[in-house]
């Protein structure tokens, strides 16, 4: 049912988007739904743009049909749709299993309004179980994995780099307590570049399961 939970709770976020709005395609198997949905809409004669948060992202939306504008270009997003590793009920997320954290945090912080959409087995109690991804310069490699380790993660560099070139590094932290101060530790690291914690950006969160679709707003 996990695949009907995501495609319900997409269908849901995409019920959001109105004609002329610039849209922000997030990245991952319950973003590809909304993607999929978006694309007959505008093959049904929906007028939107949107901009990629992924390659993947971005070639899935050109099969679909949808119009892509440039990022580099842009100043703002309308509306921004895009899945969540875990999501509580502050709607704080944790992001970028399928490493395109950078650039979806980038777009968040872009877009007037963000919509985080998943399936039940995201919805925590409190994030912190999740591997929480860095993504790092490689001429800082060593320097932010050691760092990392003294804040207390046990860190893996994965072997696929981002649509950008740089590593990504999963963290497994025993517990957040405190995910703000932890997401000022990371910024805070020369050679960090972004990172999956997601706590000012998410505006509203459509969470699918048993067969209804849960809405929670900020």
């Amino acid at each position: 049912m996990t695949d009907d939970d995501k495609r319900a709770a997409a269908l849901a976020a995409v019920e959001e988007v109105r004609p002329g709005m610039l849209v922000g395609l997030g990245t991952g198997s319950t973003a590809a739904f909304a993607i999929g949905r978006l694309g007959e809409l505008v093959r049904g004669g929906l007028d939107i743009r949107a901009v990629a948060t992924s390659l993947r992202s971005e070639s899935m939306a050109r099969m679909a049909g949808i119009t892509l504008l440039d990022f580099a270009g842009v100043e703002s997003v309308d509306l921004t749709i895009d899945g969540a590793d875990e999501i509580d009920g502050r709607l704080f997320a944790i992001k970028g299993a399928g490493g395109a954290m950078l650039r979806e945090k980038i777009v968040a912080a872009a877009s007037r309004r963000m919509i985080v959409i998943a399936d039940a087995s995201k919805r925590v109690e409190r994030i912190g179980r999740a591997k929480l991804p860095v993504e790092v310069l490689p001429f800082a490699r060593a320097f932010v994995a050691t760092r990392l380790a003294g804040l207390g993660a046990k860190t893996a560099v994965r072997a696929e780099r981002s649509d950008q070139g740089n590593i990504i590094i999963d963290c497994l932290f025993p517990e957040i307590p405190d995910p703000s101060a932890l997401a000022a530790a990371l910024s805070g690291l020369p050679g960090v570049l972004g990172h999956g914690l997601f706590l000012d950006e998410v505006d509203c969160a459509y969470i699918g399961g048993g067969g209804r679709v849960i809405r929670l707003e900020k």
